[in-house]
């Protein structure tokens, strides 16, 4: 694991050596956020296990664990991280140094402490944030913030400042109810933000249609606007059997049901992007735009 690591570290020093040299621009990653209405619902299972299918299918994809309080995504992958965004804002460690390699070299940073500090960093502060992070940026295609469930200060300008953002919720009446009551907080902040729902622990594809359209349907009466549904996660057994091992269902039961939806939910979201922002930029750039313009 630690030879993982140091491999994507110098990998990353050989970017930021070539940057200036570099005659074109690569293409910014884009940046997602993954959260829910309400707790329980599977929220970073499935954000851990989506972005496991994105790499399987050739995606360069990093994990940032944005839950301030909860951050669980290194316990699912039963890795203990050495050093989480703390160390990075405080200046003990930098960007390469705090990237952990999880299941399957999954590269991910854990947010810890430092989480709550993010939201009290100076402008100066910030931008030096900015620039640490871009230079693990430029060597993924996809960056996704695994936020806090619900309506926190924190998780509305993570969601508001990303280029996409996944909403999860379950057949459960409050889960339904709770995830338009997000989508419709964020909507009066923020008109621009792409939604796509993740309906999670369903019986089948009729389930999974029905809770869509209850969102949905609503979300077009009262708030004029078009959610569309990424997929759906059938209701697996596995899934708890391979959270008890600390291991990722896709890695644990390949095979099992949950596992072929995941997949199925990643070459769907690589096939149909989403649809363009009228914000000009994206990328973590972008993103940080975004965060500085929001009030605090």
């Amino acid at each position: 694991m630690n030879d993982q690591a140091e491999a994507l570290r110098q990998l990353v020093s050989r970017r930021i050596d070539t940057e200036a040299t570099a005659s074109d621009k690569p293409v910014p990653a884009r940046i997602i956020t993954v959260t829910s209405g309400k707790g329980g619902v599977g929220k970073s299972n499935f954000t851990l296990n989506f972005a496991l299918a994105l790499k399987s299918l050739g995606s360069k994809v990093l994990i940032f664990d944005a839950d301030i309080g909860m951050a669980n995504i290194d316990v699912l992958m039963g890795v203990r991280s050495r050093y989480n965004l703390y160390h990075l804002l405080k200046g003990e460690r930098n960007i390469q140094e705090i990237v952990e390699l999880g299941t399957n070299g999954l590269p991910f940073i854990a947010g810890g402490s430092g989480m709550a500090d993010l939201f009290t960093l100076s402008e100066s502060d910030l931008n030096f944030f900015t620039s640490q992070i871009e230079r693990i940026a430029g060597e993924m295609d996809f960056i996704i913030f695994d936020t806090g469930a619900g309506l926190s200060k924190e998780t509305l300008k993570f969601i508001t400042s990303a280029d996409e953002c996944l909403v999860v919720t379950t057949p459960e009446p409050t889960s339904i109810t709770d995830a338009y009551a997000l989508i419709k907080v964020v909507h009066g902040l923020e008109e621009n933000v792409s939604f796509r729902l993740v309906i999670n622990r369903v019986t089948d594809e009729l389930e999974a249609r029905q809770v869509a359209d209850k969102i949905s349907l609503v979300a077009q009466q009262f708030l004029k606007m078009e959610i569309p549904t990424l997929g759906y996660m059938s209701d697996d057994s596995h899934v708890m059997q391979a959270v008890k091992k600390q291991i990722p269902f896709t890695a644990a039961y390949p095979g099992c049901v949950a596992a072929k939806d995941v997949h199925s939910l990643a070459m769907k979201f690589l096939n149909v992007p989403p649809k363009h922002s009228k914000d000009t930029l994206s990328g973590i750039r972008g993103f940080m735009h975004k965060w500085l313009r929001l009030a605090k």
